[in-house]
């Protein structure tokens, strides 16, 4: 409506003769600005590795021995004459089993598995945004410059 108005105030200063030598309509142009917006982009990305597979070494020989002597030193404390020894071995045994599960957990092979995460990628649009428009004009031998919204 403001480029309607100037254009017409401009228009009747021209087409007044006694004006008209006087104003003279040099450009009329627009005002823009580059507005630039970061968009994402979100994809999914997979890759395939490989996972161990754990497992028992088998059987823990330094454990068991261990466990066997402390199990028959304290299987000794119990039991009285054969009973003792019976205690004894009992123990040793239990101290034997008990020692010897605590095995070295190991790798024993590997697996392939699928494994995804996702991965945001980012890119740039620039759009040029109208801002506002100038007329141009001279006026006695001046030039002035009028903004107005169109």
């Amino acid at each position: 409506m403001n480029k309607t108005i100037i254009g017409v105030v401009l228009a009747t200063l021209v087409a007044t003769p006694a004006l008209a030598e006087k104003v003279r309509v040099n450009n009329v142009y627009d005002v823009t600005k580059t507005v630039t917006k970061k968009v994402p982009h979100t994809e999914q990305v997979c890759q395939v590795v490989e996972v161990p597979i754990y497992g028992n070494s088998g059987v823990n020989t330094e454990g068991a021995i261990v466990g066997g002597i402390i199990g028959g030193v304290i299987g000794n404390q119990f039991g009285n004459g054969s009973g003792k020894e019976a205690m004894t071995g009992i123990g040793a045994l239990s101290g034997a089993i008990i020692g010897g599960k605590n095995g070295q957990k190991q790798i024993i092979g590997y697996r392939q598995e699928n494994r995804c995460q996702n991965t945001t990628t980012y890119t740039y649009e620039s759009n040029e945004v109208y801002q506002y428009s100038v007329v141009e004009f001279w006026y006695n031998g001046k030039l002035y410059k009028q903004t107005f919204q169109r």
